[in-house]
């Protein structure tokens, strides 16, 4: 079921779509080496082939596992036989040691390999810079459940490279289920899907075979909660941190168990990050740090023992104090913005790094903060907006801090009597 052309690729818009980047390289019919790297089962490789076949390009695979140095010198001695370009793919690339990286190079260099490297390793801490200078980075992400069912709907109607020549129906909610089971993962969505018609249905039957979403449960060994009735997935996410933002840390583990139970680890881990930024907020800002923390973890350990550090994500969130005033007040300021109410910059705030700037006015006046003793009394806002506050404290956990830190601002901001702003500084500064 693999993809021989671009336009058959499922899900990665980002990079695929029209005018993102590998379609506009395709399109300009010029291909430079790129590393592609993402969860499992996203499309990796399914790009890499697609984007050879697209512009007709010699196609070679290699998996770094097992592949040595002597592996690549074929497929550049056919390169050079050839007198032609070969696209390189290169599964697992983080697993290459220096040698055959450092042998690679000069080719990927001079064009005569086009490589296309793969990994579902961080590429900054897995790969030499050498290659990283050499390679565009593109990041995948996760299929969606609506992806997937393109996928696995795609299998269903193919007779000849698919499952086609079986006889069968799935009922309301089954194929929907094995889409969100698979965590976004394409290759174990259609390896279940296989399993499950294998199983359940016979070749060229002419009788029909309905396969159920009891059927579809038991070979994936998950219940669905995403689509049977009012205990639908996004029932589930709302619950969740709705309990997390009322520091309920039963309600919440009890909602993160139900939604862990469906498979879907990469909606657990989305909403849980979410949940850090948008419920704790300023009343903690580490917290953001140690969900994402523990959202990495569970992504490297998967399930079941991703379960571990999410409970502990989960526990945190809920016995922090909460405070949603930074986004909200972003939200404020954004509404000005649509409205229009934005103003001129002021001029001393202006970019006055180019010659002639001072000339018109750009900069002059400009008060550098850390002369003052790291705060003085100027105007950032546009004269329209000069006496808007968007930001409004509250007095929970560190924003505490935070809240007595700005309305010292706010308050020596009304001392414009004040005839040495360097002691406004010093006295913020001290306090």
């Amino acid at each position: 079921m693999r993809p021989s052309k671009i336009e058959d690729v499922i899900g990665q818009q980002h990079l695929l779509g029209d005018g993102k980047p590998i379609s506009r390289m395709l399109r300009n019919g010029r291909v430079s080496s790129m590393i592609l790297f993402g969860p499992p089962g996203i499309g990796k490789t399914s790009i890499a082939s697609a984007i050879a076949g697209s512009i007709s390009l010699l196609f070679r695979k290699l998996n770094a596992v097992s592949a040595g140095k002597k592996d690549l010198e074929e497929v550049v001695k056919e390169a050079k036989e050839l007198q032609s370009s070969i696209c390189l793919y290169v599964d697992e690339i983080h697993r290459f040691n220096k040698t055959q990286i450092e042998y690679l190079l000069p080719f990927v260099e001079s064009g005569e390999i086009i490589l296309i490297g793969a990994t579902t390793e961080s590429v900054m801490h897995s790969l030499p810079s050498a290659i990283i200078s050499r390679c565009t980075i593109y990041e995948l992400k996760p299929l969606s459940p609506v992806d997937i069912n393109i996928g696995l709907n795609r299998a269903l109607n193919d007779a000849e490279n698919g499952l086609g020549e079986y006889n069968v129906v799935f009922e309301d909610g089954a194929l929907d289920h094995i889409a969100h089971a698979c965590g976004g993962d394409m290759r174990s969505a259609l390896n279940a899907l296989e399993n499950i018609v294998f199983t359940q249905a016979d070749r060229g039957a002419f009788e029909k075979t309905v396969i159920t979403l009891t059927m579809c449960e038991e070979a994936l060994n998950k219940k669905s909660m995403g689509y049977n009735g009012e205990d639908t997935l996004y029932n589930l996410m709302s619950a969740f941190q709705k309990s997390c933002r009322g520091s309920d840390v039963n309600a919440a583990l009890h909602y993160l168990a139900r939604m862990l139970e469906t498979g879907d680890l990469v909606t657990v881990c989305r909403r849980l990050l979410v949940i850090a930024w948008e419920d704790v907020g300023l009343a903690d800002p580490n917290v953001g740090n140690i969900v994402l923390s523990a959202i990495e973890s569970a992504e490297r350990l998967g399930l079941p023992e991703a379960r571990i550090p999410l409970s502990v994500a989960t526990c945190v969130i809920c016995l922090t104090p909460k405070s949603n005033t930074a986004y909200t007040a972003l939200d404020r300021a954004w509404e000005d913005v649509r409205k229009g109410n934005t103003g001129d910059v002021p001029d001393h705030l202006k970019d006055a790094h180019y010659a002639g700037a001072s000339k018109i006015g750009r900069g002059i006046g400009y008060k550098y903060p850390h002369d003052f003793g790291g705060w003085v009394n100027q105007q950032y806002l546009p004269d329209i907006l000069k006496h808007v506050e968007y930001y409004i404290p509250k007095s929970r956990g560190k924003e505490k801090v935070y809240g007595e830190l700005y309305s010292k601002i706010m308050e020596l901001r009304q001392k414009k009597s004040s005839k040495d702003p360097n002691d406004l500084g010093k006295g913020l500064n001290a306090e």
